[in-house]
């Protein structure tokens, strides 16, 4: 290579030179070379044209030093480094080195350089070596080859996005015409990103990777991009069939290996790990093999369940069985009323509620579909007492303010159900029209309307946005009907009242203690008035009363979430019948040494 100054008349620019056939102007480049000429040598090799030479790399600074020269009406020589003649191959990679190392072409204009050098002998590993990129990279690139060529031009005019490009290198080249007919038809949708993905499935995704039997198993089609990152069984029920196959031999092989219990959980089941504690095999621990829909498999050794471990901790003391501490009504009603106080609060931290979205999206967590949370109660009295509450209330204007900015039915109940049924390109026009802070409530909002409510993630967020349940939630009647354990209600008492009115009143009727607690809340009969008062369940870290909280274990024994209706429906008669054994003005007769006490 030697360096030299040749007339711009005696150059031309090269077919090599990847930017050859591109449209990237100069004039971004004409000040500069107005000011000071051309700086970088171009780089030239011998053409056929006799004392003529063309340009590998330097497109740009040739035109904009024709643009100067045109103004000055001068035409001086330019600096250019001159390589051998012949070698496309090499003048190419020059090409290509030089402009990636200045302005990223589109991977398109990629594509067309990659597959020169191939067709000059180079290889892909030659190529990546180049460039010091990885052969990965690179056969994601020649896999572009594989598209006709109307694609790689609507890909290149940013008219349809990478994901989708990346899915249509799966499809034959009859499924890419047809793809480009319902691109083309107003009347019809042209599938994109993971729809794309299904309907080139024909429906049911199922990842190769998800596969616990031996793929060599397997005697069906299997559906792969060029890009090498993603395969697919083409034959669902085959997979299926050999998945179960292989998971019911995973289980009788832990059986042989002698642990207690080997439970297949299959379909779109949660599975509850905060409810469960380790337990070695020699110890009685279980194995649970987790089967998702998406057919990928988890395989979770040595645990018991916290209940399990509870009833087997009081048998061998002795003690006598207890119920849970709430019913599963109760249950139904302190989970609402933390999902509610949670979301009211979320709004208020937009970047939270978008590093959640992130979470859900990337770990398939909780309603993640995207479905809204129904908050739904068989029980009228807790599904009113939720409605009613003020932390509804918030969100609810915070939702009404999402539908205006949406421009959405400013009297629909979420926002997530009337976007869908609106066009998702005016949606995704309208959000681009929004501040930075508009979209940011908006997800806030989106994600308040999709937490699943109950489980550690409303109290974990909860924790963490520091939520004052006293300021969101108040006593109200279906709270107190919903109170039933005896010692529940003793150990409030105490909590308000004072341990010595507790113990005046331990034998008293779950009416009076009742009576007691609003007495203390309302200020009446001689109590002073309890401010901001929340129980112990509704606190952010959850706590418990029969139980108390360790810093670093869970605060919500399993005894306690986990209670079957039948236990509630028993423990609700038994202590009704106590109360129903009382006289009505119960409150009013409590023993003189009782009221002493307190």
């Amino acid at each position: 290579m030697k360096l030299d100054h040749i007339e711009r008349g005696r150059l031309r620019i090269s077919r090599i030179n990847m930017r050859a056939k591109g449209k990237t102007g100069a004039a971004d480049l004409v000040p500069s070379v107005r000011a000071r000429g051309i700086l970088v040598p171009l780089l030239v090799r011998p053409s056929g044209d006799e004392d003529g030479y063309e340009i590998v790399a330097g497109r740009r600074r040739y035109l904009a030093a024709g643009i100067v020269a045109e103004e000055k009406g001068e035409d001086p020589r330019l600096p250019c480094a001159i390589i051998e003649a012949g070698d496309d191959a090499g003048a190419l990679e020059a090409s290509l080195i030089e402009n990636f190392a200045r302005l990223d072409p589109d991977e398109v204009t990629q594509w067309e350089t990659f597959a020169r050098l191939v067709k000059g002998g180079k290889s892909v590993e030659d190529i990546a070596a180049t460039f010091g990129i990885t052969e990965r990279l690179v056969a994601r690139i020649l896999a572009l080859g594989n598209l006709l060529p109307r694609i790689r031009t609507l890909y290149r005019q940013e008219q349809i996005d990478a994901a989708t490009v990346r899915h249509l290198t799966m499809a034959t080249k009859a499924q890419q015409k047809e793809w480009l007919t319902l691109y083309d038809s107003p009347e019809s949708y042209a599938p994109t990103g993971q729809r794309l993905k299904e309907w080139l499935c024909g429906g049911e995704l199922i990842a190769t990777k998800a596969a616990l039997f031996d793929p060599q198993l397997y005697n069906g089609a299997i559906v792969s991009d060029l890009f090498g990152e993603d395969s697919y069984f083409a034959d669902p029920d085959l997979f299926w069939r050999l998945q179960r196959e292989a998971v019911e031999a995973k289980r009788k092989a832990y059986l042989e290996q002698g642990w207690t219990g080997v439970e297949v959980i299959e379909g779109g089941y949660h599975f509850p790990r905060w409810e469960y504690e380790k337990r070695s095999r020699s110890r009685g621990g279980k194995v649970y093999i987790l089967l998702s829909q998406r057919g990928d498999v988890e395989i979770l050794e040595g645990l018991v369940s916290r209940r399990e471990s509870a009833k087997e901790a009081r048998h061998d003391s002795g003690a006598k069985a207890e119920r849970p501490e709430v019913t599963s009504a109760m249950r139904t009603y302190l989970d609402l009323h933390r999902h509610a106080a949670v979301r009211a609060r979320l709004v208020e931290h937009p970047a939270v509620a978008l590093r959640l979205l992130l979470a859900h999206a990337l770990a398939s967590a909780g309603h993640w579909s995207v479905q809204v949370e129904p908050q739904r109660s068989d029980n009228a009295a807790i599904a009113e007492s939720v409605e009613a509450s003020s932390a509804e209330t918030l969100f609810d204007e915070k939702r009404r303010v999402v539908l205006a900015l949406l421009e959405l039915d400013p009297e629909a109940p979420t926002v997530v159900g009337e976007g869908r049924r609106s066009d998702p390109v005016a949606l995704f026009q309208r959000l681009l029209e929004l501040s930075d802070d508009g979209v940011a409530t908006v997800a806030a909002v989106i994600m308040g309307e999709t937490l699943e409510a109950g489980g550690l993630l409303v109290d974990h967020v909860g924790s963490f946005l520091a939520v004052d349940m006293a300021s969101l939630w108040q006593a109200d009647q279906a709270f107190f009907e919903l109170l039933r354990d005896k010692q529940v209600l003793t150990a409030l008492v105490g909590e308000l009242a004072g341990p010595e009115a507790a113990k005046a009143n331990a034998g008293e009727t779950g009416k009076v203690m009742k009576g007691i607690i609003r007495d203390c809340l309302a200020g009446e009969n001689g109590r002073p008035r309890t401010e901001a008062w929340v129980p112990r369940w509704l606190r952010f870290p959850a706590e418990t009363y029969r139980t108390p909280a360790v810093s670093g274990q869970d605060t919500e024994p399993t005894e306690t979430t986990a209670q079957t209706a039948d236990e509630a429906e028993t423990e609700n008669v038994e202590v009704d019948a106590e109360d129903a054994g009382k006289a009505p003005d119960d409150e009013a007769n409590a023993s003189p040494e009782a009221v002493a006490a307190e």
